[in-house]
């Protein structure tokens, strides 16, 4: 396995990175090939990292969580990432809702929700796209009306990770429609809830670990006090969690190449052509440096971006930056893998199309390339 740590790293750092790589190799990855020929939700795994406290990273220990620093959860994602980058997006969704709550939430919000998604007992699950939406978060049109102590909401979202699987959603939706962006709320739905109803389960490219469905709102009610902070600040909650988002999918991109990366230097080791391992070749050894550095830089500046988070510092421009560079280096990355394994990276046999077919996704989920690349050029003006 290439090692991409940082002598820079801390000891709780470390540890936690060493302990997310052991149970996502022993854990994780031994399922990874089936889930991603079935589709089948990861259950028992969930309830095996879920009780080693992976499902509640963000969340602090008084409510049953990890308390784990941002940088620890970044390096965690990435670990996971490289066993299956499927099951990392899903568990980065589900940690990022009790994040959320526990950031945002009232206290008895809190002690309602917190325990049993840091168990992983319940998922979570973000309801933000909609079928004519994706980035423009300002152009969402599910709206939640107030009839005594209950929202009502109604409305499509689409492309929802854990939809069809959650108890916890954490739903944006619009209370006041003639106040533009100002009036959006974000409320916490039940995803058991009669008008809560998944219309369908998409059949994806890849990372089939992770499902994605259309949710139907259909006069789903919510209690009053189940709206997360002040109504009309849902869009600003949003927005100002997008940076810690991006970095987190960097990391799921930066795993996944790191694990197309060893697969390359295992085949070249062991494939023989003229006499000698293909590895001694100097076109192959040219291609691997290359991987090598792409995925080592991309490390690095994923972790500057993950402590400017943890610091508190705005960070737009650098969390940009890292999901940037992050997913477009991880396609070309595990595109010269398979390009490596030659015919037999065409091949189910060898893991390497599952995590070309399972990284494209991280240059479309949280922002697009394009999306990035009009924030770091607003930067610079």
């Amino acid at each position: 396995m290439t090692d991409t740590s940082s002598a820079f790293l801390s000891e709780q750092e470390t540890m936690i990175r060493d302990s997310a790589r052991k149970v996502a190799q022993e854990v994780v990855a031994l399922t990874a090939a089936e889930r991603d020929r079935t589709g089948a939700w990861p259950r028992d795994e969930l309830k095996t990292v879920g009780e080693l406290g992976f499902m509640g990273m963000l969340t602090p220990e008084v409510y049953g969580g990890s308390g784990a620093s941002f940088v620890e959860y970044c390096l965690a994602i990435e670990e996971f990432a490289a066993a299956d980058a499927g099951f990392a997006t899903l568990m980065h969704v589900h940690n990022s809702v009790g994040f959320t709550i526990s950031k945002a939430g009232t206290e008895a919000q809190k002690r309602k929700y917190l325990g049993r998604l840091a168990t992983g007992e319940h998922i979570g699950a973000f309801l933000l796209s909609e079928p004519h939406a994706g980035s423009d978060t300002a152009a969402f049109r599910t709206f939640a009306r107030r009839e005594g102590s209950h929202y009502v909401l109604n409305g499509s979202k689409q492309f929802i990770s854990n939809g069809s699987e959650a108890a916890v959603g954490l739903a944006l939706a619009v209370t006041d429609k003639a106040s533009g962006k100002n009036g959006s709320s974000l409320l916490i739905v039940d995803g058991k809830a009669a008008g809560y109803k998944v219309a369908r389960v998409e059949h994806k490219l890849g990372q089939r670990s992770a499902h994605v469905a259309q949710i139907q709102l259909d006069d789903c009610r919510v209690p009053v006090e189940d709206i997360v902070g002040e109504e009309g600040s849902g869009y600003r909650r949003i927005m100002a969690s997008l940076s810690e988002g991006r970095v987190a999918i960097a990391a799921v991109a930066i795993g996944t190449a790191r694990a197309a990366l060893d697969a390359a230097v295992k085949y070249a080791k062991e494939r023989e052509a003229y006499g000698a391992p293909i590895i001694r070749l100097q076109g192959v050894s040219f291609d691997l440096a290359d991987m090598a550095t792409q995925v080592e830089v991309a490390h690095q500046f994923m972790l500057h971006a993950a402590r400017l988070c943890e610091a508190g510092i705005p960070c737009a421009k650098e969390a940009a930056m890292a999901k940037l560079f992050a997913s477009e280096m991880a396609e070309k990355v595990c595109s010269d893998a398979l390009q490596i394994h030659g015919g037999y990276g065409y091949l189910n046999d060898f893991p390497v199309e599952r995590y070309y077919r399972d990284v494209r996704v991280t240059k479309i989920y949280e922002g697009t390339s394009h999306i990035q690349k009009l924030i770091i050029g607003r930067s610079l003006v």
